[in-house]
């Protein structure tokens, strides 16, 4: 099962015996394929991960109701035919729980925990220019030195914890969706505030409703969100897609998003009304994610996009029997898709419940928190918890968050002051050997992101193998590869509707975080071909030394 690779390290020799060839920063779905991919190659690898087990963001995201928004046949590894066909998953939108489980099944499988340090935050990763050698430091306090750093720390880890006024203040319990306690947590008789209505609050909402006496929704801006029409899969089902899975993979790898579905074939309005309301009701029935790809100009043009924007306004006041607070849940501020698309279970019928009440924190904001209670400008509401589902400093936030020192010194948060900037989103001139997956200028958030941390992971992996086969030791982006590559990805992004949204996706959730639009917009395909090139024209844009 394992992929061939060279053999031991041609370096390996001068490595002394607590010096490994990569460290690798993160134990969820990239840094466990870092551990594999590099080590079947021969290559001494240490991993260190800040929770106790694997997982990433399925290890800290515990929150009632949490889900993936992919597939779950998709939302897994395709490297492994026998770990496709050895696992079964269980529905349509898989929950948190069985993630986690399928990637504990996967690090036993391939006993992956062997190389990875639990319970180790990485605080410190700085380019020994003498040697040209990495030193990590840990918070236990030691300190590793290796010839590579993979960066597999997550786009989506680095919490974010909005100031709000009182805080402090307020003595109930305080909980995060991004870090939620691993013990469970009760809501029973209890009268539950929460803050942030994406893709967390969206999924948790309806759960607390569930069981809290009463919820209070505390909405800074309302989101798209589409029906994920989940369902158990039955075991006849269960054996076709595992029969096709192949043939299913080999779909998703030529999808824009890495999902095996085909790209839409008609433009908004290549069709007549009532056509196009029978597409959107059928995209709308089948549920989840695909709804943004019902036709291939949604996210180029404002007036096809307008479209999709009545259809899910008239479904919300479809939904939700009172028309005020239907108009509340009503998106006007951006244009379809390009905030993330939340994919629900029953989010727009929880606000036909007494028991759930819904503030528009444009009209009536919070003034500040007391000891029990949340002040607004129209009066106090006693609480007994707050749930903070506010998101993260995405995509760099986890990055910025390590002291990562290269040439002269230079802290890579400083680099960055301005946006970031990368050579095809894993590497950064001046940071020679060191390697970030899933990083800014990467499809990362826009794509199914197993499999855009598999192939970062193989092209990082093939990229050490070709130095030690040439008796190479250096690689390091270019200047001018990393300006260019950066205009291609700000031109691509200008040839879409997603600029026009303040959204986590140009950092606008994070107070003076630059605005910068960090995914690559191109699509996977576009994206390993580039980077195919890149290695097929000895590595154009890199200095080899």
């Amino acid at each position: 099962m394992s992929r061939p690779g060279p053999s031991p390290s041609l370096a390996a020799e001068n490595l002394a015996d607590d010096d490994v060839d990569v460290v690798i920063v993160g134990a969820g779905f990239a840094g466990m394929y870092a551990v594999h991919r590099l080590r079947s190659a021969g290559l001494r690898v240490r991993c260190f991960e800040a929770g106790s087990d694997v997982g990433g963001t399925w290890y800290w995201n515990r929150y009632p109701g949490a889900r993936c928004d992919v597939e779950s046949v998709d939302y897994s590894y395709s490297f492994s035919p026998e770990i496709e066909q050895e696992w079964s998953w269980t529905e349509r939108y898989a929950t948190q729980p069985e993630i986690l489980r399928y990637q504990q099944f996967v690090a036993d499988r391939l006993d992956l925990r062997r190389d990875i340090t639990f319970n180790t935050v990485i605080e410190s990763v700085h380019l020994d220019e003498d040697g040209l050698t990495w030193v990590a430091g840990t918070s236990g306090g030691e300190r590793v030195r290796a010839r590579f750093v993979v960066l597999a720390s997550g786009a989506l880890s680095a919490v974010n914890r909005p100031d709000l006024p009182g805080l402090d203040e307020f003595r109930g319990r305080v909980l995060h969706t991004g870090a939620w306690p691993h013990e469970p947590v009760e809501f029973a008789g209890r009268v539950v505030a929460v803050i942030g209505t994406g893709s967390s609050g969206i999924q948790l909402i309806p759960q607390l409703a569930e069981t809290a006496k009463r919820v209070l929704v505390l909405q800074r801006t309302p989101n798209f969100s589409i029906p994920a029409r989940n369902y158990r899969y039955d075991p006849e089902q269960l054996a076709r897609l595992k029969a096709n899975y192949r043939e299913r993979r080999a779909l998703a790898w030529r999808s824009a998003a890495g999902t095996p579905f085909p790209p839409p074939d008609k433009s908004t309005f290549s069709v007549d009304d009532d056509e196009r309301q029978r597409i959107f009701e059928e995209k709308w029935g089948v549920g989840g994610a695909r709804f943004t790809r019902t036709f291939l100009d949604l996210m180029t043009d404002e007036r096809a996009n307008a479209e999709a924007v009545r259809f899910v306004h008239d479904k919300i006041r479809a939904t939700v029997r009172d028309p005020q607070v239907a108009d509340k849940l009503l998106p006007r501020d951006h244009p379809f898709g390009t905030k993330r698309i939340c994919v629900d279970i029953d989010y727009y019928e929880v606000f036909n419940r007494d028991d759930v009440v819904l503030v528009n924190l444009r009209e009536d904001p919070i003034e500040r928190f007391g000891p029990a209670s949340v002040q607004l400008r129209s009066g106090a509401f006693e609480i007994d918890d707050l749930v903070l589902a506010t998101g993260y400093d995405a995509v760099t936030g986890a990055l910025t968050r390590i002291d990562v020192r290269g040439r002269h010194g230079r802290l890579l948060r400083d680099e960055w002051a301005s946006g970031p900037q990368s050579y095809l989103g894993m590497a950064v001139t001046g940071f020679p050997n060191l390697f970030i997956v899933n990083g800014p200028g990467s499809p990362s958030v826009l794509a199914n992101m197993v499999l855009t941390s598999e192939h970062q992971v193989e092209w990082i992996g093939e990229t050490i193998a070709g130095l030690d086969r040439r008796g190479k030791h250096v690689i390091e982006a270019t200047a001018q590869a990393q300006q260019e590559w950066g205009e291609h990805c700000s031109k691509l992004a200008e040839g879409s509707l997603m600029l026009k949204a303040n959204s986590w996706y140009v950092g606008a959730n994070i107070p003076g975080k630059p605005r910068v639009f960090l995914p690559y917009i191109g699509g996977l395909p576009r994206y390993m071909d580039e980077c195919a090139d890149v290695a097929q024209d000895s590595y154009r844009g890199f200095a080899v030394t």
